[in-house]
């Protein structure tokens, strides 16, 4: 082992902008990942503000608006398809619910994969058993690996983060459960969406929507509801999982809903899961740190998960390079700056998840309302408050990730 070997758990978006930077800085990042491979497809994810700029001070902003995609904006439609509110994609400078650059998680992932792959050893298929720290280092079980050491170790792994069990707890100790539940799948179907990423309300807090994929003819759609208490369900038995959502929605046949259920039933890249945040007083313990929705996921209601996973992986590798590899010194700097950035993002919009989801027809009407009006005074400013937070940081220049080209 090397002081400059580091273990990131998760190949999603964090884990390999994390590895981008560290090879830049001189570590040998190693990342493993449960998928047989990257994953693909996925729902669209926003590059704004302060995350935009790590974007292009890796030099792939060309190749993230190369897979963009396409969308007109956001519109809200009752049970009959007509729409009832929209937010078009320029508003608030390209920063408004749909940003200006809107890129399918899975596409962002392969940029970041295809860029790091030279230079980023990658386990895929495997995942973390066991981690047991020494003053030295980290001796690491794997599911199928043989045990290594790494002198550091990163859980980069999602709301549902392995490594955050096996170093900080429990997840019911570190997750806050929001009361709602989401699916995604793709549907091959041509849905005519007119370029708008289109949602429908129905009473009872269930959220039908459809988007634009990259693809002709490639729809993204989404089945969310409610639930006033937890629910138990195995996150590995994607059947049991698809007849859940399904009788969730049984009895609502407006809009595009009946569709979207059919679809969903033998769609490929089903996924889904809950809505929760994680807080912690820290994102570290000894030699192990959390980066991501892994230590500080504020939910896709805030559109800044991406942001923070850009934003965290830069600044973790930027302190542990200026302090010359010391771990202690990096991980509090990395916090100090950190901390604040995720505190405003982990900020819900107006009216949480009852905004997203209202349960009743009223509140179905009134959330429509408040869209037509968030472009105008009063709401307009504080919307403008709301997507500011995504550039509401200053990035330090650190020296050793903008010069470095280790080989």
């Amino acid at each position: 082992m090397e002081t400059t070997d580091v273990l990131i758990s998760g190949a999603g978006i964090a884990g390999t902008a994390l590895a981008h930077w560290l090879h830049r800085a001189g570590f040998r990042p190693t990342i493993v990942e449960r998928a047989p491979a990257p994953r693909p497809g996925g729902q669209a994810v926003d590059l704004r503000g302060a995350g935009r700029t790590v974007v292009e001070r890796m030099g792939l902003m060309p190749q993230a608006r190369a897979v963009a995609v396409a969308q007109r904006g956001l519109a809200l439609v009752d049970g009959r398809g007509r729409i009832t509110a929209r937010m078009p994609v320029d508003a608030f400078g390209g920063e408004g619910i749909v940003s200006e650059i809107e890129i399918l998680r899975g596409d962002l992932a392969r940029v970041l994969h295809d860029a790091t792959a030279p230079d980023t050893e990658y386990l895929f298929d495997d995942t973390v058993t066991a981690l047991d720290e020494d003053a030295d280092g980290v001796t690491v079980t794997f599911e199928k690996a043989a045990p290594r050491r790494f002198a550091l170790v990163v859980g980069a792994d999602g709301l549902h983060s392995a490594v955050r069990g096996l170093a900080f707890g429990p997840e019911e100790q570190c997750v806050r459960q929001l009361d709602c539940y989401i699916s995604w799948f793709t549907v091959d179907d041509d849905i005519d969406l007119d370029g708008w990423y289109v949602m429908h309300n129905a009473p009872g807090g269930l959220v039908a929507s459809a988007r634009p994929g990259r693809l002709p003819g490639e729809v993204k759609a989404g089945l969310a509801f409610r639930s006033a208490e937890p629910l138990r369900y195995d996150r590995r038995d994607a059947t049991a999982q698809r007849e859940l959502v399904a009788r969730r929605f049984a009895h609502v046949a407006g809009w595009q809903v009946p569709r979207l259920i059919s679809a969903m039933r033998t769609a490929p890249d089903f996924a889904f899961d809950s809505l929760g945040q994680v807080h912690l007083d820290r994102w570290s313990r000894g030699r192990v740190v959390l980066l991501g929705d892994a230590g500080y996921c504020p939910t896709p209601l805030t559109g800044l998960g991406t942001s923070l996973a850009l934003v965290g992986g830069y600044l973790l590798a930027g302190e542990l390079a200026a302090a010359r590899g010391d771990h202690r010194a990096a991980f509090a700097a990395y916090e100090r700056l950190m901390r604040p950035y995720v505190t405003a993002s982990q900020q819900l919009p107006p009216g949480g998840t009852s905004g997203y989801a209202p349960r009743s027809a009223l509140a179905i009407r009134m959330r429509a309302a408040s869209m037509r009006w968030m472009t105008r005074w009063p709401l307009r400013n504080a919307m403008a408050a709301q997507f500011a937070k995504a550039g509401d940081i200053a990035l330090p220049e650190y020296r050793d990730l903008c010069t470095a080209h280790p080989g």
